[in-house]
Formats: C-alpha cells, structure tokens, sequence
C-alpha cells in the first residue's frame, strides 16, 4: 500500500486536517486536501486521476457512474455519512470501487431548523440588519406557543423537531406516505392528510428523503395552501421543493416567507433570485456543519481509510 494518494474534498471551511487525528492515514499515504468546489465532471476527473482513495463531504460532489469510469486508480470512497444519493454505489461496485461511510450527528439538522424557524418567526435577521444600519425596530413578529407546525416527514429528523415543536407549546401536524396515525402520535403529532397539512399550518418544515416520489412534492398547489400567512422550512434536500413555484409564491406574497438551507444548485448560483428576495432567509447548507459532526464524519472517514489499508474489513454503503 505504499504511495497511496487519498483526496479529501470540498473542505471549504478547512477544517477537515484539524477535525480529526489523520495520523494512522498520513504514516502510510500522502494526503491532499481541496478546498475549492468543481462541478464541471472533466475538472473533476482531472483532479482525481492520480487518487486511490477520496473522502467526499456528503453531497457536494456527485460521483456518476461515467465520472467513476475515469477513475481507473480509485479502490476507496468515503462519503461522511452512511447514505449519499450522489454515489452511483452499483456502478462503483461493478468497477471494483468500495464505498464506505461514517456516522453522522442525530442533532446538528434538527437544530438548525428550529433557529430558521425561529427566525422567520421573529424577523430576527431584519432586526439585526436594523440594528446594525443604524435603526431601530422594523416588524412584528408572530409567537410559536398555540400555531401549528406542520412536519412533512416524521423520521429521525422529524421527530426531533416535533419534539422542540412540543416543548414551544405548538401544534403539530405530520404527514408522509408510510406514517400512520399511530406512529404519529407515539411522537406527539397528529397524522393529517398532506392538503390538510399545508392549508392548517402556520409553518411546514420538510424532513424527507429526496427520492423520485418526492421529487417536486411541494408545488404551487401546496403553497396556494399554504396561504400568505405561511412559512416554508426546507432543510432535507432542494428538489423536495418546487424552487421555480417557490420563487414565483415568494415574489408575489402568496407566501409569507421561507427559510432555506438546500437547493436545486449547489453552491447556489450568485445570480439567482433566492440570494435576495426579502422574504426569503437562505443558508448555505450548513444543517450538518458542525464542530461535533465533522469530528465524526472525518474521524471516522480516518478510520474507514486505515482500516481499508490494514485489509480490514469495512461499513460499506448499500446503493
């Protein structure tokens, strides 16, 4: 194994060195890490030619089968996580490729949903823009205790928001194709029809996989029920939500705002509208940025990586 090259990639903050020891990977193999994002797939195959093994950052860079076949050295890729829909896991397989993954934190996206949440609600970043230009108060926000929450999806994720949701004195609401009455409320929610979701809540925050039976879920007649009173959270995955609808609802006030930490587009493109329409508070994909999860994610990723050194055996991703 010697001469190993690994990759880490898209470590935009550059953290992923000081995030974990890397000392059992950098004793047997060079490691390089890249900061910068590629999207263009011949950038990307140029870059990682020389690579036997790359650590890709969740999502960030997909990994098709026709970037995989450009890949004649690859042997290993860790994707932090255990599931990673940009993977085409049966092509790498086919092309002898392992892919493994890590844990991850039950916390960080769950969390980060509740502040957005609590941010549309409270106008928290126009007051701090007033502030900070010299103004005073600007809005009036709305109170959480008594509205109802509406959560598409009541998985792992789900449920921890419903139960912030319950600890705010909210009403919560759920809905999704497998959930039924019983599972919903075993976690203090009401199971409701998805229509019924969407025109009883005064916000819907979207916790879902991005499958092909989701894709496009939320369109323009779940905002039209949504109303102009509504606030949309989406912190799953961006094609969950209609964005063209979305945009459209946002522009023309049929909905009262939304907060958003996923995309169609990844990095979201500078130009696009989402970057400044007033009543959208948009982050940039930072749900599972944490100091607590990338320890796990590149501790683990470590670890994948020796042990693939050591010839042991190794948590591999089912595709």
């Amino acid at each position: 194994m010697s001469g190993v090259r690994v990759a880490v990639l898209d470590d935009y903050q550059g953290v992923a060195l000081d995030s974990a020891d890397w000392g059992p990977v950098r004793e047997r193999a060079e490691v390089r890490v890249f900061r910068d994002h590629q999207a263009d797939e011949d950038a990307v195959a140029a870059r990682l030619e020389p690579f036997e093994v790359v650590v890709a950052m969740r999502e960030r860079t997909p990994f098709p089968a026709s970037l995989l076949r450009r890949l004649p050295r690859l042997r290993l890729l860790v994707t932090t996580g255990m599931r990673n829909a940009s993977i085409d896991v049966a092509a790498a397989r086919e092309l002898g490729v392992t892919v493994c993954g890590t844990a991850g934190s039950a916390a960080a996206t769950p969390e980060l949903t509740w502040g957005l949440l609590l941010s549309l609600a409270r106008g928290i970043p126009d007051e701090v823009a007033s502030v900070r230009d010299g103004g005073w108060q600007r809005g009036v926000g709305f109170e959480l205790e008594g509205a109802a929450l509406g959560i598409l999806g009541l998985g792992r994720i789900g449920k921890r928001v419903a139960g912030y949701a319950r600890a705010f004195g909210m009403d919560v609401l759920a809905w999704s194709t497998n959930l039924t009455p019983e599972d919903a409320a075993a976690h203090g929610a009401r199971y409701v029809g998805k229509d019924e979701l969407f025109a009883a809540s005064d916000a819907v925050t979207v916790h879902l996989q991005l499958s092909d039976r989701t894709r496009g879920l939320v369109g323009r007649p779940e905002l039209e029920l949504l109303g102009p009173r509504g606030y949309l959270v989406n912190t799953s995955r961006g094609p969950i939500v209609d964005e063209d609808e979305l945009v459209a609802a946002l522009r023309d006030g049929r909905i009262a705002g939304a907060a958003l930490d996923v995309f169609d587009t990844e990095p979201l493109p500078a130009a696009h509208p989402l970057r400044t329409l007033p009543t959208a508070l948009v982050t940039p994909h930072i749900g599972y940025v944490s100091r607590g999860t990338y320890a796990t994610f590149y501790g683990e990723a470590v670890a994948d990586i020796a042990a693939w050194l050591d010839g042991a055996p190794l948590r591999e991703v089912q595709g």
